[in-house]
């Protein structure tokens, strides 16, 4: 049977579970979805940290060995084509590599835009 790490109940548990550096990291994700979104809920999701807008899923950012993905909506991610391009990821995901600087104002313009998708819809 797999050794698999048990399901985090919050994201403060969800981030302290990862070695002192990567912590950091999530931690400054994690500040930046707060500051672009305010109104935003954390919850875990899909066993990893999400975000909720007005009921609907925000954004979901998770922490790996080598990297800290981001999942927004697939159109947030068009709509960032050019900036994404250095960036792993496939339909939906952007893979931000641990050993590179975490672009946090480009994390903070896609908050933006994918609340502002979800205001659009509520409408």
């Amino acid at each position: 049977m797999k050794n698999e790490k048990p399901v985090a109940k919050n994201i403060d548990e969800y981030i302290a579970s990862f070695p002192k550096d990567v912590q950091e990291i999530l931690q400054e994700i994690r500040k930046a979805i707060n500051h672009a979104a305010p109104g935003a809920e954390e919850c875990i999701s899909y066993s990893i940290p999400a975000f909720k807008l007005k009921g609907r899923n925000l954004v979901y950012f998770a922490g790996y060995k080598n990297h800290v993905g981001l999942y927004p909506a697939p159109r947030a991610k068009e709509a960032f084509t050019r900036e994404l391009s250095a960036y792993k990821g496939g339909k939906g995901t952007i893979q931000f590599p641990l050993d590179t600087s975490i672009p946090l104002h480009l994390i903070t313009r896609i908050v933006n835009f994918r609340a502002e998708e979800i205001f659009l819809k509520s409408k």
